[in-house]
């Protein structure tokens, strides 16, 4: 883009006027076929950035500095209740409705360590409004009303007879949203390692406080302080509005200013944050996490070396820093990854280990996990004497140019991955602007790869930024994170004796106004709300097509699916190998199979070699199982490795010549390497567990209700885990020699010729050099007989999983499964539907706020027709599960209205018309093609789904929700306690226990 030319807004220039804004700046961003707006409202000071393109998925943000000075969660419990209703939507949670009434693509909140953020993507331009106008009304004019801050921040409660059966023994306690969150995130090894680093490096400064909350400072937090930080912190003065998309930019502006700016005058908001004073000398730290007792503790420190490091307003040394990660750390072959690794002292890199732009003084961390805490020194030496050796002796130049590709690559490519692009755009330069930084120079970084290459000629360049960051900072910490098997305990005995005190202080008046404002808030809970004030999108606002690629015409000779997509010069390659013939004793050992085959070495090149062609020339190469149900026949399951890859246009020959080598040519016969990557692995499964517990409780408690669902438990659920530990415990010579023979042999079975299906996916992809490159491919795999694409041939155990599941967590993660019908089934819409509303009418409010869990879920499986209930960082077991057991008498009375399942039909929607740039959209029908599932298919349903009744819906309900306990198979994941006590309450039917 040599000139600015944007259609979407003619005759916008710098220094020019548009509606009550000055704009500053416009500038081309030609990597991404946009233009960069930045503009200032002249009453208020309020800033925006607009990035204009061709993109229909629109995206709007407004995000607030919010500078916390005490670790009561203020700003996070605020961008909570916020969302509990406005002045012109005074209903009681605006933003979940607003989930059901429209079609957005992403919709959610952001609560970092100094900013907190409000964004949302659509495609629609009515819902774009309709969500701006929520949104924008909620965080300038919100409610705050005191019974929304009890149940989203804290509150006092008496406990009742069913958390209690005991009269006598009812006590106090602490209920809230955030708060419980903040205890299921506290308990969890990584989030305090990357916790205690901060309050580590930035004693003085606004980062020693944890914005999300310490439990055990959240109830110190008033109302009334809370009011006032959103009064000083949530006003335009400290305001950065963003837009991006092809809508035009002056309606954007007018829109704001009518509904918000018009309304305010200019205020001091004092919210910078100040730089942290350097020290004079490095320090070391100390710090806790709780372990359950049931853990062996030997070995299970973290310990890492922590700097502070550049101002992130500097995008230059940003840059430099960001390339000194991916050079020292970014592949198995950087040399402070490897010395690591390779001295056999911790089984993977420490959490919080790598680069990170996100506060006013960025960081740099290395380090490793499951270490003693003896080797603190050991690990510092090697740490220090990488540095050192690297800054005397030079960088390979091979690091630094596979550094700087893959900085390329991943601007270059775009993709909705885990955010809508124009999300992850604004994500990208918004920690910097909020500082005073400049954006456009993080966006249009080729400036400063242009000095970079100029001060690299020069010489010694990364060297001596090694000596300045590392080597010569003196602002340097050795932190130590050390199991404490008894601080779970210490912790409930301090949390009891506070509120035994503060029973003892209570008058009886006191615990009238407790019981009341119980009472009070039951009552705004089961309130039935006219929620009509709330703009809406209707069934006609919803396309009737759903998002489809189309394959390139073949000859048949190219033994691939070709996509000729407009992928921005990159290149994509998707295969499949089935699974189905792996022997049972090997199945279970697919998983680390996938992550040991890109990071072994070949019979050609060792791993370190490898890792830096990998790094040199691809984006990335990866392998991965999955357990899915087959759309033709009877629904088998159909178990499958993956295998992904993408490059730059200009390095596919390479790409492919190192798939050619790693497929064809594995190697696992370095055995010292595979006891790394398995300790490593091990390692990464050990940390899923708390942050994705409610997804492992479902896969528990389906296992035994069909052969996907026991597929998938083994290859990416709890009894992986247990596999992996046993594997990993006692490990010998014997035991790594016999896994080196197991993972070969699951090549061999994996890899043939008869077991392999392709496409290729760029804008070159039915060329000829793409023949030649499938040919090549499937001519040097083995010669296999098998065809994997099949079921496995292990059977299902009988009856049904009640269970409970024992691990270090302070909160409980509670699922129940049933079976229902299959997509093609006629019932099959309105089960999707019934998921959707019992969600949102009676889940979030039985579990998220009345049971103060932070979410509550309904998730129906059209693929395999299994319907399931589940809860996430949840205070509650019993009460719980008698919430899911009534879910069935809820959803067959008809309490709802035909609106609700106009809102259900939006949500499904949403989800099937999610927007994916043309690569991963083309890989994704790829893959569908394998467990043939049509476009026909996906449109009949999705036409069914348009025409439902609250009729049909309510028969559908009568068919499969009959309230019978015996067909539903219930699992939980909990700490040990937790579970006793529930079987306490449980005394008819318990939970047979068990430990991950």
């Amino acid at each position: 883009m040599n000139a600015i030319t944007d259609p979407s807004n003619p005759d916008l220039t710098a220094g020019g006027r548009i509606n009550e804004y000055q704009i500053e700046r416009v500038e081309p961003l030609p990597d991404i076929s946009s233009v960069f707006y930045e503009l200032k409202h002249l009453r208020t000071g309020a800033k925006h950035i607009h990035i204009s393109n061709g993109d229909a998925e629109n995206t709007f943000g407004v995000a607030f500095k919010t500078v916390p000075h005490d670790s009561t969660g203020v700003a996070h419990i605020l961008e909570h209740t916020v969302l509990c209703g406005s002045r012109q939507y005074p209903v009681r949670d605006p933003f979940f409705s607003m989930l059901k009434r429209s079609l957005s693509t992403f919709m959610n909140a952001f609560t970092a360590s100094d900013w907190t953020m409000y964004p949302f993507s659509t495609q629609n331009r009515k819902d774009f409004y309709n969500l701006m106008g929520v949104y924008l009304d909620a965080a300038f004019f919100p409610r705050l009303d005191g019974l929304s801050f009890k149940q989203e921040g804290h509150r006092l409660e008496i406990a009742t007879p069913s958390e209690s059966n005991d009269p006598a023994a009812q006590q106090l306690t602490y209920k809230g949203v955030v708060y419980n969150e903040m205890k299921g995130a506290m308990s969890s090894p990584d989030q305090v390692m990357v916790r205690s680093i901060l309050k580590a490096l930035y004693p003085s400064t606004t980062y020693r406080f944890n914005s999300g909350g310490e439990p055990a400072e959240i109830p110190s937090l008033t109302h009334s302080q809370l009011k006032e930080f959103h009064r000083r912190h949530y006003h335009p003065s400290n305001a950065f509005f963003y837009t991006y998309g092809n809508l035009p930019l002056r309606d954007h502006l007018s829109f704001i200013d009518a509904k918000v700016l018009k309304s305010f005058k200019p205020i001091d908001h004092d919210t910078n944050v100040a730089s942290q004073p350097r020290w004079k000398q490095p320090r070391t730290e100390s710090y806790p996490y709780p372990l359950d007792q049931n853990e062996d503790p030997t070995k299970k420190c973290q310990v890492c070396v922590a700097w502070l490091t550049a101002d992130i307003k500097d995008s230059f040394e940003v840059l430099v820093l960001t390339l000194l990660e991916q050079i020292l750390l970014g592949n198995p072959a950087s040399p402070l990854r490897q010395a690591l690794i390779d001295s056999g002292l911790g089984s993977a890199l420490c959490d919080g280990t790598g680069f990170d732009a996100d506060n006013r003084d960025t960081l740099f961390v290395s380090g490793l996990k499951d270490v003693a805490s003896s080797d603190a020194a050991r690990i510092e030496a090697i740490i220090l004497g990488v540095l050192r050796d690297l800054a005397e002796n030079g960088v390979d130049k091979t690091l630094i140019d596979s550094a700087i590709h893959q900085i390329e690559f991943h601007r270059k490519e775009i993709t909705n991955t885990p955010y809508p692009y124009g999300i992850k755009l604004l994500l990208t330069f918004s920690g910097s602007w909020f500082h005073g930084g400049d954006p456009v120079k993080i966006l249009n970084f080729d400036a400063d790869l242009t000095r970079l290459r100029k001060e690299l000629a020069d010489g010694s360049f990364f060297e001596n930024r090694i000596k300045k960051y590392f080597l010569d900072n003196t602002h340097r910490a050795t932190v130590t994170l050390v199991p404490d098997q008894e601080m779970a305990s210490k912790e409930n005995d301090r949390l009891g004796a506070e509120l035994e005190r503060i029973k003892k202080d209570l008058v009886p008046s006191d615990i009238d106004r407790i019981k009341q404002d119980a009472e009070a808030l039951i009552r705004l809970q089961e309130t039935e709300e006219d929620i009509s004030c709330l703009p809406t999108l209707e069934r006609k606002d919803i396309p009737s097509s759903v998002p489809s690629v189309q394959e390139s015409a073949a000859d048949g000779a190219i033994p691939a699916t070709l996509y000729n997509q407009a992928t921005s010069g990159i290149f994509y390659l998707a295969a499949a190998a089935g699974g189905g013939a792996l022997p049972d004793d090997l199945a279970p050992l697919a998983p680390f199979f996938c992550y040991a085959a890109s990071r072994m070495g070949t019979a050609v090149r060792d791993y370190a070699e490898m890792a830096r062609r990998i790094d040199a020339y691809t984006g990335g190469i990866g392998l991965s199982t999955h357990a899915r149900t087959r759309f033709d026949g009877t629904g088998e399951c159909l178990p499958f490795v993956s295998i992904n890859a993408k490059c730059l246009d200009r390095n596919r020959d390479q790409m492919f010549d190192i798939l050619q080598e790693l497929l064809h040519q594995s190697d696992f016969s370095d055995l010292t390497r595979l006891k790394n990557l398995l300790l490593e692995y091990r390692a990464g499964l050990e940390s899923m567990v708390i942050h994705n517990g409610h997804r492992l409780a479902i896969s528990l408690a389906s296992r035994n209700l069909s052969a996907t669902r026991r597929q998938s438990e083994i290859w990416n659920g709890v009894h992986q885990l247990q596999t992996i530990k046993a594997l990993a415990d006692k490990l010998t010579d014997k035991k790594i020699k016999s896994l080196s023979l197991d993972l070969a042999a699951i090549g061999e079975t994996l890899l043939g010729q008869k077991n392999f299906k392709m496409a290729l996916i760029g804008e070159d992809a039915s060329g000829a050099q793409a023949r030649a490159w499938a040919l090549s491919l499937i001519d040097g795999l083995g010669d296999s007989q098998d065809d994997g694409f099949k079921a496995p041939g292990s059977t299902l155990d009988a009856g049904n999983i009640r269970e409970g599941w024992s691990t270090s967590s302070a909160v409980s993660f509670v699922a129940q499964a049933f079976e229902t019908v299959r997509m093609e089934h006629e019932d099959a819409a309105a089960l999707s539907i019934i998921s959707k509303i019992l969600r949102s009418l009676y889940l979030h409010r039985e579990i998220r706020e009345k049971g103060g869990a932070y979410g509550g879920f309904a998730l129906y499986s059209p693929e395999d027709g299994l319907f399931c209930l589940a809860s996430y960082r949840d205070p509650h077991i019993v009460s719980t599960l008698k919430a899911f057991d009534n879910a069935a008498a809820f959803i067959r009375s008809g309490s709802f209205e035909e609106e609700d399942v106009n809102e259900a039909i939006l949500q499904v929607c949403s989800e099937i018309d999610k927007p994916d740039p043309p690569g991963p959209a083309a890989r994704k029908s790829f893959y569908r093609s394998i467990i043939a599932l049509t476009d026909d298919m996906r449109e009949h349903y999705k036409s069914k789904l348009l025409n439902l009744t609250r009729r049909q819906v309510i028969q559908v309900a009568e068919k499969y929700f009959d309230g019978d306990q015996e067909k539903k198979a219930v699992a939980v994941i909990s700490g040990e306690e937790q579970l006793k006590a529930a079987n306490d309450m449980l005394v008819s039917n318990p939970l047979l226990l068990k430990r991950i």
